[in-house]
């Protein structure tokens, strides 16, 4: 019989030549033999459809079985599913907890973001301050764009950058033509996303203190996006919302909503120009560090706002991050 550590072994091989099914069944074969580190990969593939079936129930229960056979990593992953309230309500508490003994087995990430989150509220982790938001400043009421001060600590911005470094990738544009998204002249910033095998709690608590300025729940988020503007990188003109022009638009926003607000998050202010501008609003703004940003990208009717042109523009001297949020008008997360 072939050990679990060589069918682990295999399933990379399998990956690396493209063979996804094949590797698939070498974790299965793997996690049927007991292993903790199969079941963990087998997991979070399962639960995002990561070059394998979409099983999100199955992935739960094989991290749930590799958390209670000891396994670090499973530990923070549950945390993760227990903030985001799959399966049910969203329970700090257990996420917490879970966070800390996943911190306890060694996994460093995990208390490296409890600390993260401890240094927003006096040194403990308080969710009901988190959700505390700042007063909003109104930049415009017909289409609401609101600032809000002091939106994130510099701890946590710092976090979501170095989180979002190693991960940048070429940003994509959606192509109607081809159904697929392209690299395009008009964007030509670098972008980190992050789905929900692949977040954290910080991201997520992040999210939570979003959804309180906006008013809006946590399960209607899509996964969280860092964007990241070298000298003379921008984002031109474009809308956030679902676009009526694309294939299939109706099907889309019939089962995953339309996006009907986005809120961005100015993580560091130490570049020139790069503004993020609304041209027919006549609003042209500058970040500071840790100030979110909201404005809504649908009418009341959740027709598409036309008003919402904006673009990222190109920072002139410094590199520019920002943490941009996609916020839908129905749940997107299910178990």
């Amino acid at each position: 019989m072939i050990s679990a550590k060589d069918n682990i072994e295999q399933a990379e091989r399998h990956d690396a030549a493209g063979r996804h099914d094949q590797a698939i069944d070498c974790l299965a074969r793997a996690t049927q033999l007991g292993d903790v580190e199969a079941k963990t990969r087998l997991a979070k593939r399962l639960t995002v459809g990561d070059r394998a079936p979409l099983l999100a129930r199955e992935g739960a229960q094989f991290l749930r079985e590799a958390a209670t056979q000891g396994g670090a990593e499973a530990a923070a992953l549950l945390a993760v599913l227990a903030a985001a309230g799959l399966g049910g309500r969203h329970d700090w508490k257990a996420a917490i907890d879970l966070a800390r003994v996943a911190a306890g087995r060694g996994w460093q990430s995990a208390a490296d973001q409890l600390r993260v989150l401890a240094s927003c509220t006096g040194g403990r982790i308080d969710v009901d301050a988190w959700a505390q938001v700042p007063t909003p400043i109104a930049l415009h009421d017909d289409p609401h764009v609101r600032l809000f001060p002091s939106f994130l600590n510099d701890e946590v911005c710092n976090w979501l950058i170095e989180r979002a470094r190693p991960r940048l990738v070429r940003a994509r544009v959606y192509d109607p033509g081809s159904k697929s998204d392209v690299v395009s002249d008009t964007r030509t910033n670098t972008s980190a996303g992050f789905n929900l095998m692949e977040t954290d709690l910080v991201h997520l608590m992040v999210q939570t203190r979003i959804s309180a300025a906006c008013g809006l729940p946590l399960a209607n988020m899509e996964g969280s996006t860092v964007l990241h503007y070298d000298v003379g990188e921008q984002i031109d003109n474009h809308y956030d919302f679902v676009d009526p022009s694309i294939p299939d638009y109706e099907q889309e926003v019939r089962t995953r909503g339309e996006r009907v607000m986005t809120y961005l998050v100015y993580l560091n202010d130490a570049y020139e120009a790069g503004e993020t501008e609304f041209p027919r609003l006549g609003i042209s703004h500058k970040g500071r560090r840790g100030e979110g940003l909201s404005f809504v990208n649908a009418l009341a009717s959740g027709a598409p706002d036309l008003r919402s042109w904006h673009a990222g523009r190109p920072p002139a001297r410094g590199e520019k991050w920002i943490l941009s949020q996609f916020i839908r008008n129905r749940q997107v997360l299910s178990l």
